[in-house]
């Protein structure tokens, strides 16, 4: 159990230092994630910046993750829950444009630049709050992919078992500290965890 976001931070960050991990720049997830990603940035003295998704919502029910697009485009499909759920096409390509737009207008509000800092060549390190479905890191690590990162990583405080196996296939390593038989969503493992604010998670980029 964290107490909260920083809290959760400061733990992971000592536990990628005991590891002697090493990265360059690390991107947190906006918005939870900047609490946490901010102590490990510190903690390895790389840069802080972020990476954007967003999650395709489900028919009536936006909270099941259809699957989820990047600032860039870059685009992952639950397919098995699509094959339960089976929306439209025409509903997929809807929600696609949406959130990709969603998710380009968010990175612009982060960066002045938009999209993502220049990482060829780096080893670059993605923060979460937690890993639920995994949706959104997915999305995010497929992104991070396609700038020729000379290494690319992923580090949260909690996550579902199943979703950090299927993580490792998509990054160069996946850190974890709990992984419960029992998770049922993030929140359970922090006492607050409250919403964070596009003014506050700025705030923490500031700090850098």
């Amino acid at each position: 159990m964290f107490d909260d976001r920083t809290d959760a931070g400061e733990r992971l960050a000592a536990d990628l230092e005991a590891r002697g991990l090493e990265a360059d720049v690390v991107l947190g997830i906006p918005r939870g994630a900047l609490p946490v990603a901010r102590p490990v940035a510190d903690a390895l003295a790389a840069d802080l910046d972020v990476v954007v998704a967003r999650k395709m919502g489900a028919p009536q029910n936006p909270e099941v993750a259809l699957g989820a697009v990047a600032s860039d485009g870059s685009v992952w499909y639950n397919d098995d829950l699509i094959d339960r759920v089976n929306p439209s096409e025409a509903y997929l390509e809807e929600i696609r444009t949406d959130e990709a737009e969603n998710a380009r207008e968010k990175a612009d509000r982060y960066r002045e630049t938009g999209g993502l800092p220049d990482l060829r060549g780096k080893r670059v390190l993605l923060v979460d709050d937690g890993v639920a479905t995994g949706a959104t890191a997915t999305a995010c690590l497929r992104q991070v992919r396609e700038t020729e990162a000379d290494w690319v990583g992923l580090a949260v405080p909690v996550g579902s078992p199943r979703s950090i196996d299927a993580l490792e296939r998509e990054a160069d390593d996946v850190i974890a500290l709990e992984t419960p038989a029992d998770f049922r969503a993030v929140g359970q493992y922090y006492r607050d965890f409250g919403q964070v604010t596009d003014e506050e998670a700025l705030e923490y980029l500031d700090r850098g």
